[in-house]
């Protein structure tokens, strides 16, 4: 096939032999087939800012440190080296969280370098060797969809542990190889210590999980996973290991507000008492 513009300096740089063909094209990048010294491999072609469809960018990277301060500079004041350092930071966040994550030992596509804006990572095959498919692609069992949901449970709590949400997890980027669910497409993961929206990205994603297997194991539906990992989490106490029952019981006790006002009143009139006292030992 003719070479696309964007993998042309891999090709020229001899980082890539052979464009097979595209394999899919999203709203965030489009994404080949290559041949790189005899290995099949993926290559993921980051769409400009000005083409892709992802929005509110801002929510996804609240919390990621740059790389200098020359450059946090930068993206304040949103000039132009604001947006070219945003764009750069967008296509190097992606590698950077499948090396953090394969190392936590999440299953994730092998990354194996970014060039020129294009992510070279392995290409996730299914049984026979065919471009594994995805989750919305696949009709499962019942006993398939419970052991599936399970293990992504598991998946998003390692990631948490190794401090990312993916923040746009769905059944359209998880892929199932022989071994069962990969997770793909994270340039948005949300670094949840620093961002404000971290569990509302987390609860979208596992409650997506959820509508996802639900519809072929319906007991599914009535679980509150989300809630019960984060309050694990912000307890501190959250490991790869932790068990969890999908179980999580709100509380509904109704507040003490004569409570809370008679601790405002009584913090009110020692302060004026205090006030009182620096009165009459600045009048003596």
């Amino acid at each position: 096939m003719k070479i696309p513009k964007g993998l042309q300096p891999l090709v020229d740089d001899g980082m890539v032999d052979i464009v097979v063909r595209k394999l899919k094209s999203g709203k965030e990048a489009s994404v080949y087939i290559v041949s790189c010294g005899g290995q099949i491999r993926c290559a993921k072609v980051y769409k400009e800012a000005e083409q892709r469809g992802f929005r509110q960018l801002a929510r996804y990277q609240e919390g990621r440190k740059t790389r200098n301060s020359r450059d946090a500079r930068a993206l304040g004041r949103r000039g132009s080296h604001g947006r070219r350092v945003q764009e750069a930071e967008w296509k190097n966040a992606e590698v950077d969280a499948l090396y953090r994550l394969a190392a936590a030992g999440v299953r994730v596509p092998a990354p194996y370098l970014v060039h020129e804006g294009v992510l070279l990572m392995e290409l996730v095959c299914d049984a026979v060797g065919s471009p594994a498919p995805r989750l919305n692609d696949v009709d499962f069992t019942v006993e398939q969809a419970r052991q599936w949901h399970a293990f992504m449970m598991g998946q998003i709590v390692r990631m948490l542990c190794a401090g990312l949400i993916h923040g746009d997890l769905s059944e359209f980027n998880v892929l199932l190889d022989a071994g069962g669910p990969v997770i793909i497409d994270l340039p948005q993961a949300v670094h949840a210590a620093g961002n404000n929206n971290s569990f509302a990205m987390l609860e979208r994603d596992v409650n997506n999980m959820r509508e996802a297997f639900g519809r072929a194991a319906s007991e599914l539906l009535d679980t509150q996973y989300a809630r019960e990992i984060w309050k694990i989490y912000e307890s501190g106490d959250l490991t790869p290991d932790s068990v969890l029952t999908g179980r999580f019981d709100r509380d509904t006790s109704a507040p003490d507000v004569g409570g809370v006002l008679r601790q405002i009143d009584e913090e009110r009139l020692e302060a004026e008492s205090r006030q009182r006292r620096r009165d009459s030992a600045e009048a003596g």
